[in-house]
């Protein structure tokens, strides 16, 4: 069996849709599955099980014998959560415990580590170990998946397989549960259908035009690529970048969600709150060398490309 923490969620239900498309079926989905709107990303998938997130590392326990894998996609990913204790209770300390486990069982591990961690960029988006404990996250959740990577490095005892996956910024469908920490397509494509205009921050630095902030957007769809490349691969263990490599702007974004959706393209520019702005950032882009060295030959989905199939699927209802 194959177990996908976070299954209801957005990255870790796309996940499970993969894993059904190449027939792995066997599914063990973990999460609370207490959020309806949630729970209708599993909705058409084939799972074996369903466990509670609280009850799941006794379940472990009791069953890894039958666990072929674990992705551990899971995780409180509000960027605006300030509760310390709870993101270190699910991010750090929960996390920790599936690792002990899979050093205990000999279970082969990846799990979903963070683009936040890099902070304002101070030292680079490269993915090399030596630099990791350096890096300053702006924020709590960022913080709360820095301190996982940092300890993992620091173990001594390791999963004979681990990788950990720094997600940049991930778009496309099973998104569209999560309200404003939605990606900007998935708000572009809502502004844009419902009042022909699309709002995006204005830029507060000398350096940068307004919409011209860029970010490295990577579609779900090759993070599941990425994530299978693993399941198969088992080797290589350590913390890679997972973007698409080519940092993009945000009219960039904004015009293809226009051009996809056949409007011409109309664009207010907004402040950026003040609470948010001394911790915005202004680029992003992931250092994919490493991922690539490893085996990984697959190309990126272009963000044109990515928009045109995700805004697809919007329209058809089938987010």
């Amino acid at each position: 069996m194959i177990v996908v923490t976070g299954a209801a969620g957005f990255i870790g239900s796309y996940l499970i849709q993969r894993l059904n498309q190449d027939n792995y079926n066997a599914i063990v989905a973990v999460d609370k599955f207490n959020n309806e709107a949630k729970n209708k990303n599993l909705i058409g998938t084939k799972v074996k099980d369903r466990i509670d997130r609280d009850l799941f590392l006794n379940w472990l326990d009791a069953n890894y014998e039958t666990v072929e894998f674990i992705f551990h996609i899971g995780a409180r990913t509000d960027t605006a959560e300030f509760n310390l204790d709870l993101l270190h209770a699910l991010n750090t300390g929960y996390t920790k415990e599936i690792w002990k486990r899979c050093c205990k069982y000999q279970l082969p591990l990846v799990y979903a580590s963070s683009a936040a961690t890099y902070g304002l960029g101070e030292l680079g988006y490269n993915d090399d170990e030596s630099k990791i404990p350096l890096l300053k996250p702006l924020n709590p959740y960022g913080v709360s998946k820095q301190e996982f990577d940092v300890w993992a490095l620091q173990q001594p005892e390791k999963p004979f397989f681990w990788a950990g996956l720094k997600f940049f910024n991930v778009y496309g469908p099973n998104e569209y549960h999560k309200g404003r920490m939605a990606s900007v397509i998935w708000h572009a494509y809502n502004q844009i259908s419902q009042t022909g205009k699309m709002k995006l921050f204005k830029s507060h630095h000398s350096d940068y035009s307004d919409g011209e902030q860029k970010r490295d957007f990577v579609y779900v769809k090759d993070v599941a690529d990425v994530c299978l490349f693993f399941m198969h691969h088992r080797k290589n263990s350590g913390i890679y970048n997972l973007g698409s490599g080519q940092a993009r702007t945000f009219n960039d974004l904004a015009t293809a969600v226009f051009k996809t959706l056949n409007k011409p393209v109309n664009i207010d520019y907004i402040d950026t709150p003040v609470d948010i702005r001394d911790k915005y950032q202004y680029f992003t882009e992931a250092k994919m060398e490493k991922l690539r060295a490893v085996g990984f030959d697959k190309e990126f989905t272009k963000l044109e490309q990515g928009v045109a199939d995700y805004v697809k699927i919007i329209g058809q209802g089938l987010y």
